[in-house]
Order: C-alpha cells, then structure tokens, then sequence
C-alpha cells in the first residue's frame, strides 16, 4: 500500500481527497501548512506528496524545493495558476506533474497512480546503461557518475532511461510524452522541454552546449552516446 501526504490548506478539500484516497487504497497523511507538511515528511517515509501551491506560511514550491534536497520523492502540485510559465517554473524546480485546480478527485487518482506508476516500475537490478562517465542502474532506479549518485525526480530517471533504451533515435515531444504517460495534447509538448533543461543540467558539462541530449529542430530529441567523456 503506497503512503501519499497530502497538502493543503482547504480542510473541506483535504478532508475530502483523504477519504476518496484511502477508499481508492492508498494510506494517507495530510498537513494544512508548509511547515506541517516538512514535519510530516521528516517524520516517516511517503511515496509521493500531493502538493498545494499555495498555502498560509511558505509558498508549496519552497516545500518542494525542501523536499528535493532529500531525494527523489515524486511530487504532483496543486495550482490555480493555469499559464505556461508557472507549470514550467514547477517542473523546473522539482515537481513531477501538476493539476489545475478546480479538478476532480478521480482526476487527481490518475495522475497519481501515473506517477507511482513511473516512480515504480523498474527492471531486473542488472540492467545497466552507460553514458560517458555515467552508469545508469535500472533496477536500483539510480544514476552515478563514478562514486557519486546523480538525483533525478522520477520522471527525468524515466525519461533517460527511455532514451538511452534507444540511442540516436529521434523522438518527437508528443512520442515522449506517451513515454511519460503525460497529457497528449500540443499545449503540454513543451513540458519535454524543460525536463530535458534539467536532465542537461544534471549530466552535461556544458548544458548550453551538449553532448548526449541533442536537439533535433523542427523533430524534438535524440540521445548520443560519444566514444569520448566529457
């Protein structure tokens, strides 16, 4: 049974998506401020926090940031803020997916159980990928280089390892998206874009410039294994 902790300040909402969680079998614990909700991470293990963007003492995206320093814990925020530029800022600081509020409990179910799903789902422990100097351990779901564990959100960890399942081949933005079992529709492409700016920032010298993510323009991406390292 998967653990979620659910944030936000909406007792009648909190209340309501516990009870429609617990039902749907998952345990919940929930917290109503940002700093409750870092207690109630610290204090025990969850498998994914459902978190608000907005909230009475910090804003949810500094929550988020708190938690990414921990780890990789998949994160899907609650926002009421529908432009591009916040989903972008979101992802780019650490949240695997977002709902728009206002949404529907069975929604907010599905996108759960897709994340859990991606954060999951895993291969025998000896399926290893290597990338220039970096390893990728599929089955331990971790990515080294050398000695030193590279943190990567659920979703940059499936997203490589999709990508370097097939070296050289071009993917389009859409093509990935299904990989990431994301939204299908044009308006939700670009977020492949800032996923693959921060996996470049994790495993490029030269994110500006790189050598493994490449963009194929007017296409979408492609991964390059060089015989060299950077």
């Amino acid at each position: 049974m998967a653990t979620l902790l659910v944030v936000d300040d909406e007792v009648k909402l909190l209340s309501l998506l516990r009870e429609y969680l617990e039902n749907a079998g998952f345990s919940v614990r929930t917290a109503g401020t940002g700093q409750a909700a870092l207690a109630e991470f610290n204090h025990a293990p969850v498998d994914l926090v459902v978190l608000d963007w907005m909230l009475p003492d910090m804003e949810g995206i500094q929550v988020a940031q708190a938690i990414r320093k921990t780890g990789s814990t998949p994160i899907i925020m609650l926002t009421a803020r529908a432009e591009e530029a916040d989903r972008v800022v979101g992802l780019e600081l650490g949240a695997d997916d977002y709902v728009v509020k206002p949404f529907s409990p069975r929604e907010l179910l599905a996108r759960i159980k897709a994340v859990l799903r991606r954060s999951g789902e895993g291969a025998p422990a000896e399926a290893q990928y290597n990338l220039g100097p970096f390893t990728l351990d599929e089955g331990a779901r971790e990515l080294f280089k050398g000695g030193t564990n590279i943190e990567l959100t659920a979703t940059e960890f499936n997203l490589l390892t999709h990508l370097l399942k097939h070296p050289k081949r071009v993917f389009t933005r859409l093509e990935l998206l299904h990989v990431l079992e994301g939204h299908t529709y044009a308006a939700f492409e670009r977020t492949i874009d800032t996923h693959i700016k921060n996996l470049r920032k994790k495993i490029e010298l030269d994110p500006q410039n790189p050598c493994y993510l490449l963009t194929v323009h007017g296409v979408g991406y492609k991964l390059v294994v060089p015989t060299f390292a950077p």
